[in-house]
């Protein structure tokens, strides 16, 4: 193949666009300061219109039924590294909307009987792990007798007398027998492919290819953050875009991958690395011939750019963070479920909830009519099911609801791969994940109780009250700082001390920033470790920012007010090593899904979420694939307060899926809490070192909260958010110095505002200790 077998058309420069997007889009800018409540809800909601860039690429036709054959890998330790001998894609900048009608323009497909196309001058040159193979062979791209090759599909072996009924046949003119050819990975992605990610691969092929069902071609690839689900897609995508068992036809024509806004550069970025390096080269709009093959695009683009698209057939589909397809009502989904896609891919590390509106929706999505209409799944599954979970049904309406969940299950299960973080233990360095309960300050006590008594909150509380949102909003400010509340909601019975000023970050006066002053100030004398610091307001990452100019530490910024073109290089400048910039501040909705920030070893999660699926995401930014460091991980909680109610319906698995409380309205809050779960979310429990542990009813603890006997062996495992900490190691204040991290022993210490703390060890490995 040469050079115009593959081109990405990337982002097009705003100073290079010369057409206007779709009459009906309008760029919409969120103003987050303008918002009551100051959360930062990222640029990728369901109401924005489509932006003026996208990322553009394409090629080829649909594939044979086939089985799957497996071969065996060699044991030898294989280096994990991008391919490094094939000719550079090329990639170019065009008008958006000319490249995406490019999309359905006619595709030349180049010659693969001999492995690489003549560039006029009759040199040939190298090519992506390709066979060079004689004009008229037509066999295999790859060599399935080659040493570790990991073979997705074996042809059928056709007797004697078969090859001979063949050759009569093409004598007389019937129907000639097509020998097919094995259809092998690619050798140079095998050699960086682990067990698991193979697994996926060869999982998602099966499906795509209607092996798993013969009348279905999608999927739902689900690992936790942090497997690989990237580079197993990227492999799934390049094997159908260059092979089938057909000899010298490729599976698919054109693949789109749908992402949020935020990873359309970092997707880009992927297929530059695992298929080599990129070259700028202008692309003539008068071309006559296009091989475009793989459109990157986010879903706000897609969706205004549908109309253009769904004029093609696009062979595959991949839909990257996924989980914003479970709502089958959503324009998104509409738009996308209306693409001339067989092929879907699903790609999610959220957790898929145990709701069945949401298991339907994802896995219609995937494969169209798997579970029939949404009226007939409601009749054969959803209606039993919630039957017999009801507090009084009968017993034979609870069987029949057991036996009804295990038929969905035995059919979705066919089409869900899903593999936890406890399989990176044996590829990355320890990971020490830690809840740190922290006690209020004095006034942020004052301010709680105060505001607790006020009419406002006694009205909302007596079923009178109609803003159960904004005191819910004042509450969690005030558990990150008393300087994000407004000052018009704080009680007429309280006076602020003399010396408390809106404007600065004081963290004498709140818990939470006191210990994370502390805790910054030691890392950066005592290591040279980044840290990672995430918040779902704005303002706080504003007094993050403020703190950390005041000390003149490096800080970097990214929250839904930034570009995509900036955040990439925000990421990819503070993951230099010989970067400056210690802390990278993190907005959990613009910036918690997909990020890789490796170049940092320590996170922060200031505040909580109450979807544990959103806090999921945000913690798994850096302990990922190529982190070589020990990590920690922090979660800061209030004692006592909100924010441990808010905790405990996470590790209770009763967060709100399908309503985040924070984007709802207040009828929307009152389908949920009753007034008595709302009068618990105002109680400050001030006589408490933690109401969670207390709550767990704790065995390995005494009644006062002293841990005496230790988790079980392989009880503490790598969880992701919403993990049972229960069975983690439990430290009462007196005995935070027995927990495994200096620096969170040490400032817990110095500050005394650390009540209790929970922590877990991913696997056992040798720890550096900081000096």
């Amino acid at each position: 193949m040469d050079d115009d077998d593959v081109k990405i058309v990337s982002e097009l420069d705003d100073e290079n666009d010369c057409s206007s997007p779709p009459p009906s889009s309008k760029r919409k800018h969120d103003e987050y300061d303008d918002q009551e409540d100051d959360d930062d809800y990222g640029d990728d909601e369901e109401s924005a219109s489509p932006p003026k860039k996208a990322k553009l690429a394409a090629g080829r036709s649909a594939p044979k039924s086939a089985t799957v054959a497996t071969r065996k890998k060699p044991t030898s330790t294989l280096l994990r590294r991008p391919l490094g001998n094939m000719p550079p894609p090329l990639i170019s900048r065009v008008n958006t909307t000319i490249a995406l009608q490019t999309v359905a323009k006619p595709f030349k497909a180049p010659s693969f009987l001999n492995g690489i196309k003549s560039d006029g001058g009759g040199r040939r040159g190298t090519t992506l792990g390709v066979r060079r193979v004689p004009l008229t062979t037509r066999g295999a791209l790859h060599d399935p007798e080659a040493e570790g090759a990991i073979i997705l599909f074996t042809p059928k072996v056709y007797s004697l007398t078969e090859q001979l009924e063949a050759k009569k046949s093409t004598a007389t003119g019937k129907e000639v027998i097509v020998q097919e050819v094995h259809v092998v990975i690619d050798p140079k992605l095998a050699t960086v492919l682990r067990p698991h990610q193979i697994e996926g691969v060869r999982f998602m092929w099966e499906c795509v290819t209607g092996v798993t069902s013969p009348n279905a071609f999608g999927c739902i690839m689900a690992d936790e953050m942090g497997l690989g689900k990237t580079l197993q897609c990227i492999t799934l995508l390049w094997t159908l875009l260059r092979q089938s068992p057909i000899p010298g036809k490729p599976t698919i024509e054109k693949a789109i991958i749908a992402c949020p806004s935020s990873l359309v550069r970092n997707w880009e970025n992927e297929l530059k690395k695992w298929l080599g390096p990129d070259r700028i080269r202008p692309l003539a709009c008068d071309n006559k011939v296009f091989h475009l093959i793989v459109l990157i695009i986010s879903y706000e683009s897609l969706r205004g750019y549908a109309a253009i698209i769904k004029k093609t057939e696009i062979g595959l589909m991949l839909c990257d963070e996924g989980h914003r397809l479970k709502n089958s009502d959503s324009q998104t989904y509409q738009e996308l479920n209306s693409l001339n896609a067989k092929r879907r891919v699903i790609l999610s590390g959220t957790p898929i909830q145990n709701d069945l509106t949401e298991y339907f929706a994802l896995l219609s999505f995937a494969i169209p009519e798997v579970l029939g209409t949404q009226a007939q799944f409601r009749k054969m599954f959803e209606i039993p099911i919630l039957r017999g979970r009801d507090a009084d049904a009968s017993d034979k309406d609870k069987q029949i609801s057991n036996e009804k969940l295990t038929e969905l299950l035995t059919i979705a299960n066919k089409f869900i791969i899903r593999r936890t973080a406890d399989l990176l233990t044996k590829y990355l360095p320890v990971k020490y994940e830690h809840v740190v309960f922290c006690k209020l300050t004095d006034l942020q006590t004052q301010l709680y109780t105060e505001y607790a008594k006020s009419k406002a909150v006694k009205s909302l509380l007596a079923g009178n009250g109609n803003q159960p949102l904004k005191a819910i909003t004042f509450l969690k400010k005030l558990c990150n700082h008393p300087a994000l509340v407004n000052k018009e909601d704080v009680p007429e019975a309280m006076t602020l001390p003399p010396n408390f000023n809106f404007d600065l970050c004081q963290s004498e006066f709140a818990g939470k920033m006191l210990l994370l002053e502390r805790m910054l100030a030691m890392i950066k004398k005592t290591s040279n470790d980044k840290i990672v610091l995430i918040s779902n307001y704005t303002q706080t990452l504003d007094l993050f920012d403020k703190m950390c100019r005041a000390r003149q530490w490096g800080v970097l910024r990214l929250d839904g007010t930034m570009t995509i073109p900036k955040r990439q290089k925000l990421v990819e400048r503070f993951n230099d090593p010989a970067g400056q910039e210690f802390v990278f501040l993190l907005s959990s909705k613009a910036g918690g899904c997909g990020l890789n920030l490796i170049g940092a070893n320590r996170l922060v999660l200031f505040d909580p979420d109450w979807n544990p699926a959103n806090d999921g995401q945000a913690l798994a930014r850096v302990w990922r694939d190529g982190q070589k460091k020990t990590c920690f991980i922090y979660r800061f909680i209030a004692t006592g307060s909100i924010e441990e109610k808010i905790f405990q319906r996470q590790a209770h698995k009763q967060s709100l899926s399908s309503c985040v409380v924070d984007e709802a309205g207040a009828e929307e809050v009152e389908r949920h809490f009753s007034l008595e779960s709302l009068r618990q979310l105002f109680q400050l429990n001030l006589n408490t070192m933690c109401d969670t542990h207390d709550a767990f009813h704790c065995k390995r603890c005494t009644k006062q909260g002293i841990q005496h006997t230790r988790p079980k062996e392989g009880a503490i495992t790598a969880g992701a958010s919403g993990a049972d900490t229960s069975t983690w190691n439990h430290f009462h204040q007196s005995e935070v110095s027995k927990c495994f991290d200096n620096v969170l022993k040490q400032c817990a210490g110095d500050t005394g505002v650390v009540t209790y703390v929970f922590q877990n060890k991913s696997h056992d490995q040798l720890v550096v200790k900081l000096a």
